[in-house]
């Protein structure tokens, strides 16, 4: 169905002044024109509109309802256009960020608090997803940023690393191995591994197996479907298992549990990649200007081994 916005204007004049006439002269054109362009819009929508005598003109039951819905339908118009240019323009009103969980401590955070700094006037949706499922949310456009911890590559979706470092050990204060001061893989030959499944970080799982591989052995490792973080770092306190995780997400759950402990796993070290996604085909300047937020945040912090450039 084909109805202008400048018909929907012409018809609510008419609306207003219930006179071709005057509703003629507000609009600066002429009655003959004016009649015609609400002839057609009936026609369009199959309906009269309004009931004309030599007298007077009234809407009807069917004119009353567009006089109802026409301002609110041109006031959203409106909006969209106003949105579209402030978005075209580096300045859009929200930004959708997917974030992985893992992410939740010592990242997201930061960067968010960045963000606004940069950007006052834009409202950031922090949106939780597995590192797997961000590629995917961010080509079907329900994203427009995402941050993904050693992402796979997936065409049409641009990235780049924006921190580096080193994956740490959780355990119970009751564990064996809390008591030294560091961790090396070998000394996890014997334990249970707790991870996410593959298929939510596959790069990020299969560094920690070829580390055990390097070592001399394959990891026993205990994965569970869709699990929430705080359950994974309970299951930890039982002293059975040993988690896991990126330095930085690692010292907080260390923090916040009185009966978990931080431990540096060395022998090798093994990295953990969290890296900045985005549409690779959206070239809208607020993009552009969040990435370059992140950039210069990940210097600040020194997210990275060397600067980005």
């Amino acid at each position: 169905m084909d109805v202008s916005p400048r018909v929907l204007r012409y018809f609510m004049a008419v609306a207003e002044e219930l006179h071709f006439g005057r509703a003629a002269m507000r609009l600066y054109i002429s009655q003959p024109s004016l009649s015609h362009q609400i002839r057609k819009l009936e026609e369009t929508l199959e309906t009269l509109l309004f009931v004309r005598s030599s007298r007077r003109v009234q809407l009807t039951a069917a004119g009353r309802t567009l006089a109802h819905e026409a301002p609110i339908a041109l006031a959203a118009l409106e909006q969209a256009v106003q949105l579209t240019r402030r978005a075209g323009s580096g300045i859009a009103t929200t930004i959708r960020l997917g974030y992985t969980p893992i992410t939740s401590f010592g990242t997201l955070t930061v960067l968010l608090d960045a963000l606004q700094e940069d950007h006052p006037d834009v409202t950031f949706d922090p949106r939780e997803f597995f590192s797997a499922e961000i590629p995917e949310r961010l080509c079907a456009g329900d994203l427009d940023i995402g941050l993904a911890l050693s992402p796979q590559p997936l065409d049409g979706v641009g990235g780049e690393i924006l921190r580096e470092e080193p994956v740490s050990a959780l355990l119970s204060t009751r564990h064996r191995l809390a008591a030294a001061p560091t961790i090396p893989v070998t000394g996890l030959r014997d334990e249970t591994l707790q991870l996410f499944p593959r298929r939510l970080a596959p790069a990020y799982y299969d560094a920690i197996v070829a580390a055990c591989h390097e070592a001399g052995f394959s990891p026993k490792i205990r994965a569970f479907e869709d699990p929430p973080v705080n359950a994974m770092l309970a299951r930890l306190s039982s002293g059975r298992e040993v988690g896991l995780a990126p330095t930085s997400f690692a010292e907080h759950a260390a923090k916040a549990s009185t009966g978990i402990v931080r431990r540096d796993v060395v022998d090798p070290s093994i990295v953990a990649e969290l890296s900045v996604l985005w549409p690779a085909k959206d070239p809208s300047p607020a993009i552009a200007s969040v990435l370059a937020t992140a950039r210069r945040c990940a210097e600040h912090h020194g997210w990275l081994r060397s600067p980005l450039p």
